[in-house]
Protein backbone atom coordinates (compact mmCIF):
# COMPACT_ATOMS: atom_id res chain seq x y z
CA UNK A 1 0.00 0.00 0.00
CA UNK A 2 1.40 3.39 -0.96
CA UNK A 3 1.65 6.24 1.53
CA UNK A 4 -0.95 8.24 -0.36
CA UNK A 5 -3.46 5.39 -0.07
CA UNK A 6 -3.41 5.29 3.74
CA UNK A 7 -6.06 7.01 5.81
CA UNK A 8 -4.64 10.44 6.67
CA UNK A 9 -6.75 11.02 9.79
CA UNK A 10 -7.78 9.00 12.80
CA UNK A 11 -11.29 9.02 14.32
CA UNK A 12 -12.42 12.18 16.18
CA UNK A 13 -9.04 13.83 16.20
CA UNK A 14 -7.15 10.56 16.67
CA UNK A 15 -3.84 9.84 14.98
CA UNK A 16 -3.83 7.74 11.81
CA UNK A 17 -1.39 5.05 12.96
CA UNK A 18 -2.80 4.61 16.48
CA UNK A 19 -4.50 1.36 17.42
CA UNK A 20 -8.23 1.72 16.89
CA UNK A 21 -10.22 1.78 20.13
CA UNK A 22 -7.17 2.67 22.25
CA UNK A 23 -7.72 3.91 25.80
CA UNK A 24 -6.94 7.55 24.96
CA UNK A 25 -9.67 7.72 22.32
CA UNK A 26 -12.16 5.88 24.54
CA UNK A 27 -11.49 6.86 28.14
CA UNK A 28 -9.30 9.95 28.49
CA UNK A 29 -11.05 13.30 29.18
CA UNK A 30 -11.41 15.13 25.86
CA UNK A 31 -9.23 18.07 26.92
CA UNK A 32 -6.29 15.75 27.67
CA UNK A 33 -6.45 13.67 24.50
CA UNK A 34 -4.33 15.91 22.22
CA UNK A 35 -1.54 15.99 24.81
CA UNK A 36 -1.69 12.25 25.45
CA UNK A 37 -1.57 11.69 21.68
CA UNK A 38 1.43 14.03 21.54
CA UNK A 39 3.11 11.70 24.07
CA UNK A 40 2.08 8.65 22.00
CA UNK A 41 0.06 7.28 24.94
CA UNK A 42 -2.33 5.92 22.30
CA UNK A 43 0.60 4.04 20.73
CA UNK A 44 2.34 2.24 23.63
CA UNK A 45 4.87 0.30 21.54
CA UNK A 46 7.42 3.11 21.86
CA UNK A 47 7.25 2.98 25.66
CA UNK A 48 7.92 -0.75 25.51
CA UNK A 49 10.87 -0.26 23.17
CA UNK A 50 12.37 2.30 25.55
CA UNK A 51 11.64 0.23 28.67
CA UNK A 52 12.80 -3.22 27.59
CA UNK A 53 16.54 -2.41 27.36
CA UNK A 54 16.23 -1.02 30.91
CA UNK A 55 14.85 -4.34 32.13
CA UNK A 56 17.52 -6.27 30.20
CA UNK A 57 20.22 -4.21 31.91
CA UNK A 58 18.56 -4.61 35.31
CA UNK A 59 18.23 -8.39 35.00
CA UNK A 60 21.79 -8.86 33.77
CA UNK A 61 23.02 -6.65 36.63
CA UNK A 62 21.04 -8.79 39.07
CA UNK A 63 22.68 -11.88 37.58
CA UNK A 64 26.09 -10.26 37.95
CA UNK A 65 25.61 -9.32 41.62
CA UNK A 66 23.57 -12.46 42.37
CA UNK A 67 20.43 -10.89 43.72
CA UNK A 68 17.12 -9.17 42.97
CA UNK A 69 15.92 -7.37 46.09
CA UNK A 70 13.77 -4.33 46.93
CA UNK A 71 16.29 -1.95 45.34
CA UNK A 72 16.13 -3.82 42.03
CA UNK A 73 12.33 -3.94 42.21
CA UNK A 74 12.16 -0.15 42.62
CA UNK A 75 14.61 0.36 39.76
CA UNK A 76 12.39 -1.80 37.54
CA UNK A 77 9.27 0.17 38.50
CA UNK A 78 11.08 3.50 38.26
CA UNK A 79 12.31 2.61 34.79
CA UNK A 80 8.76 1.77 33.73
CA UNK A 81 7.41 5.10 34.93
CA UNK A 82 10.41 6.96 33.52
CA UNK A 83 10.10 5.21 30.16
CA UNK A 84 6.48 6.33 29.84
CA UNK A 85 7.32 9.91 30.79
CA UNK A 86 10.55 10.30 28.84
CA UNK A 87 9.14 8.61 25.77
CA UNK A 88 6.31 11.15 25.99
CA UNK A 89 8.73 14.05 26.40
CA UNK A 90 10.93 12.79 23.58
CA UNK A 91 7.99 12.32 21.22
CA UNK A 92 6.72 15.80 22.09
CA UNK A 93 10.14 17.25 21.23
CA UNK A 94 10.21 15.20 18.03
CA UNK A 95 6.81 16.55 16.99
CA UNK A 96 7.82 20.14 17.73
CA UNK A 97 10.93 19.85 15.57
CA UNK A 98 9.17 17.85 12.83
CA UNK A 99 5.92 19.83 12.71
CA UNK A 100 6.48 21.04 9.13
CA UNK A 101 7.64 17.63 7.87
CA UNK A 102 4.75 15.82 9.61
CA UNK A 103 2.25 17.99 7.77
CA UNK A 104 3.64 16.71 4.44
CA UNK A 105 3.48 12.98 5.26
CA UNK A 106 0.19 11.06 4.99
CA UNK A 107 0.79 8.94 8.10
CA UNK A 108 1.74 11.87 10.35
CA UNK A 109 -0.32 14.86 9.25
CA UNK A 110 -3.02 13.90 11.78
CA UNK A 111 -0.63 14.36 14.73
CA UNK A 112 -1.69 17.03 17.25
CA UNK A 113 0.64 19.87 16.16
CA UNK A 114 0.26 19.75 12.34
CA UNK A 115 -3.48 19.12 12.73
CA UNK A 116 -3.81 22.21 14.96
CA UNK A 117 -4.92 20.45 18.15
CA UNK A 118 -1.89 21.65 20.17
CA UNK A 119 0.21 24.81 19.82
CA UNK A 120 3.98 24.70 19.84
CA UNK A 121 4.03 26.61 23.15
CA UNK A 122 1.57 24.18 24.70
CA UNK A 123 3.66 21.26 23.48
CA UNK A 124 6.86 22.69 25.00
CA UNK A 125 5.16 23.21 28.36
CA UNK A 126 3.86 19.64 28.24
CA UNK A 127 7.34 18.36 27.39
CA UNK A 128 8.84 20.23 30.37
CA UNK A 129 6.21 18.85 32.76
CA UNK A 130 6.90 15.25 31.72
CA UNK A 131 10.66 15.79 31.98
CA UNK A 132 10.44 17.22 35.50
CA UNK A 133 8.41 14.30 36.84
CA UNK A 134 10.86 11.90 35.20
CA UNK A 135 13.74 13.79 36.83
CA UNK A 136 12.12 13.35 40.24
CA UNK A 137 12.14 9.57 39.68
CA UNK A 138 15.74 9.60 38.43
CA UNK A 139 16.88 11.40 41.58
CA UNK A 140 15.90 8.35 43.67
CA UNK A 141 18.63 6.31 41.92
CA UNK A 142 22.38 6.20 42.64
CA UNK A 143 24.64 9.02 41.43
CA UNK A 144 26.07 6.97 38.57
CA UNK A 145 22.58 6.41 37.18
CA UNK A 146 21.65 10.08 37.69
CA UNK A 147 24.69 11.15 35.68
CA UNK A 148 23.83 8.73 32.90
CA UNK A 149 20.24 9.97 32.92
CA UNK A 150 21.40 13.55 32.38
CA UNK A 151 23.75 12.47 29.59
CA UNK A 152 20.88 10.66 27.85
CA UNK A 153 19.36 14.03 26.98
CA UNK A 154 22.02 14.57 24.29
CA UNK A 155 20.96 11.75 21.90
CA UNK A 156 17.30 12.51 22.65
CA UNK A 157 17.81 16.14 21.60
CA UNK A 158 19.80 15.27 18.48
CA UNK A 159 17.64 12.43 17.11
CA UNK A 160 14.82 14.52 15.54
CA UNK A 161 17.38 16.38 13.43
CA UNK A 162 19.34 13.28 12.36
CA UNK A 163 17.10 12.53 9.39
CA UNK A 164 18.15 15.88 7.95
CA UNK A 165 21.92 15.25 7.91
CA UNK A 166 22.47 11.47 7.78
CA UNK A 167 21.09 8.40 6.05
CA UNK A 168 21.41 6.63 9.43
CA UNK A 169 18.96 8.41 11.77
CA UNK A 170 18.07 4.98 13.17
CA UNK A 171 21.52 4.89 14.80
CA UNK A 172 20.68 8.03 16.76
CA UNK A 173 17.34 6.52 17.74
CA UNK A 174 19.20 3.44 18.94
CA UNK A 175 21.60 5.56 20.98
CA UNK A 176 18.64 7.23 22.72
CA UNK A 177 16.25 4.30 23.10
CA UNK A 178 18.75 1.81 24.52
CA UNK A 179 20.42 4.11 27.04
CA UNK A 180 18.36 2.45 29.76
CA UNK A 181 20.52 -0.68 29.51
CA UNK A 182 23.43 1.40 30.84
CA UNK A 183 21.34 3.36 33.32
CA UNK A 184 19.60 0.38 34.94
CA UNK A 185 22.86 -1.56 35.28
CA UNK A 186 24.53 1.45 36.94
CA UNK A 187 21.50 2.04 39.17
CA UNK A 188 21.86 -1.45 40.66
CA UNK A 189 25.65 -1.92 40.66
CA UNK A 190 26.84 1.68 41.04
CA UNK A 191 29.17 1.54 38.02
CA UNK A 192 29.44 0.42 34.41
CA UNK A 193 31.38 -2.51 32.95
CA UNK A 194 31.74 -4.16 29.56
CA UNK A 195 28.55 -6.23 29.94
CA UNK A 196 26.10 -3.29 29.85
CA UNK A 197 28.11 -1.59 27.09
CA UNK A 198 27.86 -4.67 24.88
CA UNK A 199 24.17 -5.01 25.79
CA UNK A 200 23.72 -1.38 24.73
CA UNK A 201 25.27 -2.18 21.35
CA UNK A 202 22.91 -5.16 21.01
CA UNK A 203 19.99 -2.85 21.61
CA UNK A 204 21.22 -0.42 18.95
CA UNK A 205 21.41 -3.29 16.43
CA UNK A 206 17.85 -4.28 17.39
CA UNK A 207 16.68 -0.68 16.91
CA UNK A 208 18.24 -0.61 13.44
CA UNK A 209 16.24 -3.76 12.70
CA UNK A 210 12.81 -2.64 13.86
CA UNK A 211 13.05 1.02 12.87
CA UNK A 212 14.19 0.21 9.35
CA UNK A 213 11.03 -1.87 9.05
CA UNK A 214 9.04 1.05 10.44
CA UNK A 215 10.69 3.59 8.12
CA UNK A 216 9.63 1.68 5.02
CA UNK A 217 6.07 2.91 5.66
CA UNK A 218 7.15 6.46 4.81
CA UNK A 219 9.82 5.79 2.19
CA UNK A 220 7.85 7.33 -0.69
CA UNK A 221 6.85 10.48 1.23
CA UNK A 222 10.36 10.80 2.66
CA UNK A 223 11.82 10.69 -0.84
CA UNK A 224 9.51 13.48 -1.97
CA UNK A 225 10.41 15.81 0.88
CA UNK A 226 14.09 14.85 1.13
CA UNK A 227 14.05 13.10 4.52
CA UNK A 228 16.76 10.44 4.94
CA UNK A 229 16.39 6.96 6.49
CA UNK A 230 17.94 3.52 6.37
CA UNK A 231 14.83 2.31 4.53
CA UNK A 232 15.62 4.69 1.67
CA UNK A 233 19.35 3.99 1.87
CA UNK A 234 18.99 0.20 1.72
CA UNK A 235 16.08 0.07 -0.75
CA UNK A 236 15.86 -3.36 -2.37
CA UNK A 237 18.74 -4.58 -0.18
CA UNK A 238 16.81 -3.99 3.03
CA UNK A 239 16.18 -7.65 3.76
CA UNK A 240 19.90 -8.44 3.66
CA UNK A 241 20.67 -5.54 5.98
CA UNK A 242 17.89 -6.59 8.36
CA UNK A 243 19.41 -10.07 8.47
CA UNK A 244 22.74 -8.54 9.46
CA UNK A 245 21.15 -6.50 12.24
CA UNK A 246 19.40 -9.65 13.47
CA UNK A 247 22.68 -11.57 13.70
CA UNK A 248 24.43 -8.63 15.40
CA UNK A 249 21.63 -8.33 17.98
CA UNK A 250 21.80 -12.00 18.95
CA UNK A 251 25.60 -12.23 19.05
CA UNK A 252 26.06 -9.04 21.02
CA UNK A 253 23.36 -9.90 23.56
CA UNK A 254 24.87 -13.36 23.93
CA UNK A 255 28.28 -11.80 24.60
CA UNK A 256 26.74 -9.45 27.17
CA UNK A 257 25.24 -12.46 28.96
CA UNK A 258 28.63 -14.19 29.00
CA UNK A 259 30.34 -11.09 30.39
CA UNK A 260 27.70 -10.58 33.09
CA UNK A 261 27.63 -14.21 34.27
CA UNK A 262 31.28 -15.16 34.63
CA UNK A 263 30.71 -16.08 38.30
CA UNK A 264 27.51 -18.09 37.87
CA UNK A 265 26.89 -21.78 37.24
CA UNK A 266 27.02 -23.36 33.80
CA UNK A 267 23.31 -24.26 33.99
CA UNK A 268 22.38 -20.66 34.81
CA UNK A 269 24.52 -19.43 31.90
CA UNK A 270 22.96 -21.86 29.41
CA UNK A 271 19.44 -20.83 30.47
CA UNK A 272 20.27 -17.12 30.20
CA UNK A 273 21.70 -17.64 26.71
CA UNK A 274 18.26 -18.90 25.72
CA UNK A 275 17.13 -15.25 25.91
CA UNK A 276 19.00 -13.93 22.86
CA UNK A 277 18.30 -17.24 21.09
CA UNK A 278 14.51 -16.82 21.54
CA UNK A 279 14.70 -13.16 20.58
CA UNK A 280 16.59 -14.05 17.42
CA UNK A 281 13.95 -16.54 16.32
CA UNK A 282 11.23 -13.93 16.72
CA UNK A 283 13.27 -11.58 14.53
CA UNK A 284 13.62 -14.40 11.97
CA UNK A 285 9.83 -14.68 11.98
CA UNK A 286 9.55 -10.93 11.33
CA UNK A 287 12.05 -11.13 8.50
CA UNK A 288 10.08 -13.93 6.84
CA UNK A 289 7.02 -11.65 6.70
CA UNK A 290 8.78 -8.43 5.70
CA UNK A 291 7.20 -6.82 2.66
CA UNK A 292 8.26 -3.20 2.05
CA UNK A 293 5.11 -2.56 -0.02
CA UNK A 294 2.68 -3.67 2.72
CA UNK A 295 2.19 -0.60 4.93
CA UNK A 296 -0.22 -2.16 7.47
CA UNK A 297 1.95 -5.28 7.60
CA UNK A 298 5.06 -3.20 8.31
CA UNK A 299 3.28 -1.50 11.20
CA UNK A 300 2.20 -4.86 12.62
CA UNK A 301 5.76 -6.18 12.43
CA UNK A 302 7.08 -3.06 14.12
CA UNK A 303 4.57 -3.39 16.95
CA UNK A 304 5.44 -7.07 17.39
CA UNK A 305 8.85 -6.00 18.70
CA UNK A 306 7.33 -5.61 22.13
CA UNK A 307 7.16 -9.41 22.20
CA UNK A 308 10.65 -9.65 20.68
CA UNK A 309 12.13 -7.62 23.51
CA UNK A 310 10.14 -9.39 26.22
CA UNK A 311 11.37 -12.84 25.23
CA UNK A 312 14.81 -12.69 26.93
CA UNK A 313 13.38 -11.67 30.30
CA UNK A 314 11.86 -15.03 31.39
CA UNK A 315 15.16 -16.74 30.56
CA UNK A 316 17.08 -14.19 32.64
CA UNK A 317 14.60 -14.59 35.51
CA UNK A 318 14.93 -18.39 35.54
CA UNK A 319 18.72 -18.11 35.34
CA UNK A 320 18.63 -15.81 38.37
CA UNK A 321 16.70 -18.45 40.33
CA UNK A 322 19.22 -21.21 39.57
Amino acid sequence: MKAADRTPEGPEGGVADAVRGNWVDRLAPPATRPYLRLSRADRPIGTWLLLLPCWWGLMLAALAVDGFGPKAAWIGLGCALGAFLMRGAGCTWNDVTDRHIDGSVARTRSRPIPSGQVTVTGALIWMAAQSLVSLAILLTFDWAAIGLGVLSLAPVAIYPFAKRFTWWPQVFLGLAFNWGALLAWAALTGALSWAPVVLYLAGIAWTLFYDTIYAHQDAEDDALIGVKSTARLFGDRSKAWLRGFLVATVLLMGLAVLLAMRERSLLSLVVALGGPWAMGWHMVWQLSRFDPEDGPGLLRLFRSNRDTGLLPLPFFAVALAL
